[in-house]
């Protein structure tokens, strides 16, 4: 099985090759542009020291400053992070927005550290990128293991390194310190609002039979938008496995529980039937929704999915070679690059109040958001009446704009 920056480079080329891009254009569209790699030893709380390894990879700024978020996660690796990296490339390019791509992670399992010791891992970061970063070079946000607090604690040691107090060199914040309004919410709700102009692009009028993989920020809010609009979530899953209800979900009910008593799906009261993650992808549904890790869908499973929509929520969530055989089974994919991107519009809707030094309510900022999405989604969805999938002129329309920019600016 590919890996993931393997399945993302397959995905450039493929577009490239479309494009009929030379081989010297499509090496320049693979590569990074700046590899940060470092060790961060840290002195804990508990007396112990330990050395985190750390990421920043700067794909592109051929479009403006790279953006992207800083997950920790003790599996990361640079290959994660590279591809991670790769597709805010492609993400931004093709929401429209005046971006690059970037990525960084540190191996750090935020569950098992103490506030402080968290703290300073997060400044300790910030102090080895900082001259690699800002408002106009590289603006980080919170990712898997990252969040609002982190952003605050990552802006002060950025603000302290200056000499200045700068909100739109992250974004991802606190409200109370130049965080936007609707921030939290942008990637459920854009799923939301892309999954409602794929199901009319395809034709799909009725209300759904959904399952979500995912009970965090993306998948809770995603499922919660979706239950408003009329669909019936009958599937919800979470790190420890998933449950099942053909009858339909509580959603509000089940991620109050959860938050309320931290247990896992399978274990809260309800009398839902308790399924394992992989039944979970092969349940009996109309729409899936994988909105947590990686490379969840393969060769392996591909034959076994009943679902004719699939929502890429989480990022790469779908290997190379079960999209080919998706894709030949007439099942519609809305890749990741489309479908999640609803996350860094917000951020560039709190990096465009930041930069003016105002404030948007919420009503104001989501509508903003949907704005930008419906336009992208409509230009791929012209740019799929050219041929191939969704993810294949999804990616078109991406490399296109990016290497447009590179030709505009004189680099190929």
């Amino acid at each position: 099985m590919a890996t993931f920056l393997e399945n993302t480079k397959i995905n450039v080329e493929q577009a490239a090759l479309a494009l009929a891009l030379g081989a010297d254009v499509r090496a320049l569209l693979e590569k990074p542009k700046n590899v940060l790699a470092f060790e961060l030893p840290l002195p804990l709380s508990s007396g112990e020291t330990r050395i985190f390894s750390a990421w920043r990879v700067q794909h592109s700024d051929v479009l403006g400053p790279g953006k992207g978020g800083i997950r920790y996660h003790p599996a990361s690796n640079l290959d994660e992070v590279s591809a991670l990296a790769s597709l805010m490339t492609w993400k931004t390019s093709l929401a429209g927005l005046p971006y690059g791509g970037a990525k960084g992670a540190i191996t750090v399992d935020a569950k098992e550290l103490a506030p402080k010791d968290l703290e300073a891992v997060s400044r300790s970061y910030v102090r080895r990128i900082t001259e690699y970063i800002g408002p106009y070079r590289d603006v980080p946000a919170p990712d898997v293991g990252t969040n609002a607090q982190t952003m605050a604690w990552m802006a002060d040691e950025y603000a302290k390194l200056t000499g200045a107090w700068e909100p739109a060199a992250f974004t991802g914040k606190p409200v109370e310190i130049g965080g936007s309004h609707g921030r939290e919410e942008a990637t459920g709700f854009g799923g939301a609002v892309l999954l409602r102009e794929a199901l009319a692009a395809i034709g799909k009028k009725r209300k759904l039979r959904i399952a979500i993989q995912g009970t965090g920020n993306v998948g809770g809010i995603i499922a919660e938008e979706l239950a408003k609009a009329g669909h019936t979530i009958i599937g919800m899953g979470d790190s420890k496995g998933a449950i099942l209800d053909p009858d339909g979900l509580d959603v509000q009910k089940i991620l109050a529980a959860k938050e309320a008593s931290g247990k896992p799906l399978a274990e809260l009261p309800g009398g839902h039937a308790a399924i394992s993650s992989a039944e979970l992808l092969e349940a009996d549904v109309d729409v899936l929704i994988p909105a947590a890790l990686e490379s969840v869908i393969t060769a392996e499973n591909a034959p076994h999915i009943k679902a004719s929509v699939i929502l890429e929520m989480a990022n790469g969530p779908v290997t190379a070679e079960a999209d080919a055989l998706l894709k030949g089974r007439g099942i519609e994919i809305i890749p990741d690059i489309l479908a999640n991107s609803g996350g860094v519009v917000g951020s560039y809707w709190e990096w465009v109040q930041n930069l003016q030094r105002i404030s948007w309510e919420k009503e104001e900022v989501l509508k903003r958001i949907e704005e930008v999405l419906v336009r992208a989604f409509r230009a791929v969805a012209a740019e799929k009446a050219n041929g191939g999938s969704w993810r294949e002129a999804a990616y078109r329309r991406a490399v296109g704009r990016v290497t447009r920019a590179m030709t505009l600016r004189g680099w190929i």
